[in-house]
């Protein structure tokens, strides 16, 4: 299926409009049980925010978690098993760096950190947000 989607658009395509309006509804419906339940904070993890094109008016707030180009790609490898050549034909189709930053409210840069130095960004731009 990877390789069908990342080899014909008119299939990623075929694909994007099937997944898109259910991952949209399945958002909706846990934003609304997280209102319900007053939560402080909803966060969503959104891979192809970029690409997706209208998530910008519809949150408050974007955190991009960045790393190097190669960091990425040896993630990648290490976790889908995939070879270095297709990830950087995955990413090749995808928003640069530069693109993801630029959308940007906040950021941090997750390369060669600790979880602890991690979870202080995280409460340091949360308090930068009001939270």
């Amino acid at each position: 299926m990877r390789h069908r989607i990342f080899s014909d658009s008119s299939s990623k395509f075929r694909l994007e409009a099937i997944i898109h309006p259910i991952v949209r509804q399945e958002i909706i419906r846990q934003t609304s049980l997280a209102e319900a339940s007053q939560a402080p904070c909803i966060v969503f993890d959104i891979p192809l925010l970029v690409e997706s094109g209208h998530w910008r008016e519809i949150l408050h707030r974007i955190i991009v978690v960045d790393c190097t180009h190669e960091t990425q790609i040896a993630r990648v490898t290490a976790r889908n098993g995939m070879h270095p050549t297709e990830v950087r034909q995955i990413i090749a189709r995808q928003a640069t760096r530069a693109q993801r930053l630029q959308i940007a409210d906040a950021s941090i840069f997750n390369e060669a950190i600790t979880i602890h130095e991690l979870e202080q960004e995280v409460r340091k731009i949360s308090h930068q947000f009001g939270l």
